[in-house]
């Protein structure tokens, strides 16, 4: 036999084999991604924490109570113990909660180097070891066995899910049951009971923000004829947001607008809608644990009510009620201008354009345009009053009503209530309410759990906290808040050198705190 046929059989043999082997590995690679796929069912509910991310989390969360629980990955008990935590944990924790937004269930691998230290502080002595509190408690703190007085407690009987469970309803109050569906057996208050919990609300904000810029890009809404109204919208966001966060991201887009959307974008050799999808995809606008996926104030007690219409009127309340006098006609354009052109629900964009179109007079007061935005509001709210009478279509539990209230605000209301069959309103007395209830009490609650930004930490979670001393620059000069943010130096400085630029940037007029 020749050698060049013998190199051809060897040559042969070789191939063969190698198919073999590579049909025999990707064999094997396929029975693992099928194991894998089996098990990618298996979902973590509680919220793995470690001692980078520890104090962050729980300052963040909008829940008010925590679980802590601190295991070792290795303890059988540990391991048999999990299924019963995570059972309570599908109940409070993620976007698909039950009751979401009241406790954040959490655990520590105290097994991990990295947390010994943090296990250490809170004095573990045994897996699993389960602690509760006021979630900002547990930031940057400890717990001693020997301590008397401590908001921090070790819950020494939640052995199984239904004990846990039982536990927890003693400290809250409450009849959680672990079978509890979404939006059945609800657990919700009514609003009209308490004024401060609007505070709650200012979570929904930052929701209602971040699912605004989503449906946005979503549905590609950003043309040339619409992009000077979100960029006006953004700048009003930036010196006026409540929530110190959606402000910074905010700031970013618009510093970025320019480069990331510019105006030739929409040319006839560009895919402007893909384009602008791409630049701005990446962006949080209110930073990177929001959306959450679920609401706190504006929870409806039916999958399809309230939610992200209630935050997105809470948001533009909050605006109204932060600008000054010079800037309410600005405030009045954009906002409408924004909803016209960015809210999907066609006819409730008509019927606020309407609205809006009515309006004969430039603004030169921001009362004057706080006080008909809650006008318009009641106006839509005696609208659908009806209109859900006729449907059967209202949540029950929050049903559309004229506002605010007599209890909330009994000065409101003149000593005659009624006049040509409506309210008669002390408009002044109406103001100095929703100044108050959409000023202050909204952002009270980020300062009643200390996070107050002074501490000299280098945090994300300074972002959520509402600024005591920021800049804010009258039709919405971009980055007026960053200025009062060592955190925003560079920011701020770059953003000067682009104003020049800008036509539709306004000269710095005034300050003022946020």
């Amino acid at each position: 036999m020749s050698r060049a046929l013998w190199l051809l059989i060897l040559s042969l043999f070789s191939l063969t084999f190698t198919l073999s082997a590579s049909s025999s590995s990707w064999g094997s690679r396929s029975i693992l991604r099928a194991v894998n796929t089996d098990n990618a069912d298996v979902h973590d509910y509680a919220v793995e924490l470690n001692a980078t991310n520890f104090d962050e989390v729980l300052r963040d969360t909008p829940a008010s109570f925590a679980v802590v629980e601190f295991f070792a990955h290795w303890c059988p008990a540990c391991r048999n113990y999990k299924p019963q935590y995570e059972k309570v944990a599908r109940l409070f924790n993620g976007p698909d909660a039950v009751h979401p937004g009241i406790i954040l269930m959490t655990r520590v691998d105290c097994a991990s180097k990295i947390n010994t230290k943090l296990c250490d502080n809170f004095s573990v002595g045994h897996y699993p070891m389960l602690f509760w509190g006021p979630p900002s408690k547990f930031a940057s703190a400890g717990w001693e066995p020997t301590q008397t007085k401590s908001d921090i407690r070790v819950i020494a009987d939640g052995r199984t899910a239904d004990r846990l469970l039982s536990w927890i309803n003693k400290q809250t109050g409450s009849s959680f049951a672990l079978d509890d569906q979404k939006f059945e057996n609800e657990h919700l208050s009514s609003n009209v009971s308490d004024p401060g919990q609007i505070a709650r609300a200012v979570y929904d904000v930052e929701e209602a923000t971040s699912t605004a810029f989503e449906i946005i890009l979503g549905h590609k809404m950003i043309k040339s004829n619409t992009r000077a109204s979100l960029v006006k919208f953004l700048q009003l966001l930036v010196a006026h947001h409540p929530s110190r966060r959606c402000r910074k991201g905010s700031a970013e887009v618009l510093v970025n607008f320019d480069d990331l959307c510019p105006l030739d974008m929409w040319s006839a050799d560009r895919q402007g809608d893909q384009d602008v999808q791409a630049a701005l995809g990446n962006f949080q606008i209110c930073g990177r644990d929001v959306p959450r996926g679920y609401w706190m104030f504006c929870r409806g007690s039916k999958n399809d009510t309230r939610g992200f219409s209630c935050g997105l009127w809470v948001l533009l309340h909050s605006l109204s009620v932060r600008i000054e006098d010079g800037e309410s006609n600005f405030a009045f354009t954009t906002i409408c201008d924004f909803v016209h052109n960015f809210f999907i629900c066609e006819e409730c964009r008509q019927h606020f354009y309407d609205m809006c179109s009515s309006v004969s007079t430039p603004f030169n007061k921001s009362r004057d345009f706080a006080l008909w935005l809650w006008s318009a509001h009641n106006k839509v709210n005696e609208r659908l009053i009806k209109e859900e009478a006729s449907l059967g279509t209202a949540d029950p539990k929050f049903p559309k009503m004229i506002w605010p209230l007599r209890q909330f605000c009994p000065s409101c209301y003149l000593s005659r209530s009624q006049k040509n069959d409506g309210i008669e309103w002390d408009q002044d007395e109406v103001f100095k309410f929703l100044k108050e209830y959409y000023g202050k009490t909204l952002v009270s609650l980020y300062k009643d759990k200390g996070i107050n930004g002074n501490d000299g930490t280098n945090r994300v979670l300074e972002d959520l906290v509402p600024s005591t001393n920021a800049i804010v620059v009258p039709l919405g000069a971009a980055l007026a808040v960053a200025v009062a943010s060592c955190a925003f130096g560079a920011l701020a400085c770059y953003w000067r050198s682009q104003q020049k630029s800008r036509k539709y940037f306004h000269h710095l007029r005034s300050l003022k705190k946020i």
